[in-house]
């Protein structure tokens, strides 16, 4: 059973979305992926929201652009943590209207919102939220965060060359 699911409002967000799937591949998280309008398939949407839970998934990373309700409209739905991925899209205003329609949640239905294209960030809060109960994959967080911090040593070492 898939633990994270991607999903994403059109095609077009795919090419941001990659990050998030594969940060998510590189940390050993199950991963499923697929298209959910809110807008263009909204019975999809539902069905999606009432029963991921009920098909193994514990985290849902949503990526929309433009309007983006996608997440806050899954989050309305599902009991399971929601982090929303602003997209900047063609028939976007900067991908402000997408960073504020994600952010921009009444209480009680809360979306995590990493920055504007940042799926990346999206695949590691999901793999951190999972690693929570489950040691394996902490441990590869622990991991990863080390190869961060190694790199960052090894390229102030380059330029003092």
């Amino acid at each position: 059973m898939a633990k994270v699911a991607v999903i994403m409002g059109s095609t077009s967000d795919l090419p941001v979305m990659q990050d998030a799937i594969d940060v998510l591949k590189e940390l050993g998280v199950e991963t499923m992926v697929d298209i959910v309008s809110a807008h263009r398939t909204p019975e999809k949407m539902y069905d999606f929201g009432k029963n991921a839970h009920l098909k193994g998934i514990s985290v849902i990373i949503a990526g929309a652009g433009g309007a983006a309700h996608l997440p806050g409209m899954v989050a309305s739905l599902s009991p399971l943590p929601v982090i929303g991925v602003p997209v900047k899209s063609s028939n976007s205003i900067d991908g402000w209207d997408s960073v504020l329609s994600i952010l921009q949640m009444p209480g009680g239905v809360p979306v995590a919102t990493v920055a504007l294209n940042g799926a990346k960030n999206a695949g590691i809060l999901a793999a951190q939220i999972i690693g929570s109960s489950n040691k394996e994959i902490q441990a590869t967080i622990v991991s990863y965060k080390e190869s961060l911090k190694d790199k960052v040593i090894k390229g102030a070492q380059e330029i003092k060359k």
